[in-house]
């Protein structure tokens, strides 16, 4: 991944494949994403975010929310209170890495 690609977050907290997704999925929180979309747009190998995953899953991080034919559609879980104060982080970390310290810190809706 090339630094000009890579988010302040990332660049703070380090490039490695769990903060990819994570960088992902806190961003593109709107929508749900197949396995493959989230390797894909996190640009972590499927073979790598399999070995991580199903820790997501455990503990929580991420839920699937519906099947899309045979795929499972997942995204962050909001109600985890350790999802909503990772994201809270997420947001202060990128706004005070980029000048942005005014603005408030989305709320979650869970």
């Amino acid at each position: 991944m090339k630094d000009a690609n890579i988010t302040a977050f990332l660049k703070i907290m380090g490039n490695t494949p769990i903060n990819r997704v994570l960088d992902f999925l806190v961003v593109y929180d709107q929508f749900d994403y197949s396995i493959m979309d989230i390797a894909k747009n996190s640009k972590v190998g499927y073979a790598t975010l399999m070995r991580i995953w199903n820790s997501l899953e455990k503990n929580g991080i991420v839920l699937m929310g519906r099947v899309v034919g045979r795929a499972k559609m997942y995204k962050l879980n909001k109600a985890n209170p350790a999802v909503q104060h990772f994201v809270k982080m997420y947001w202060e970390i990128t706004n005070r890495a980029t000048g942005h310290l005014a603005e408030k810190v989305p709320v979650l809706a869970g």
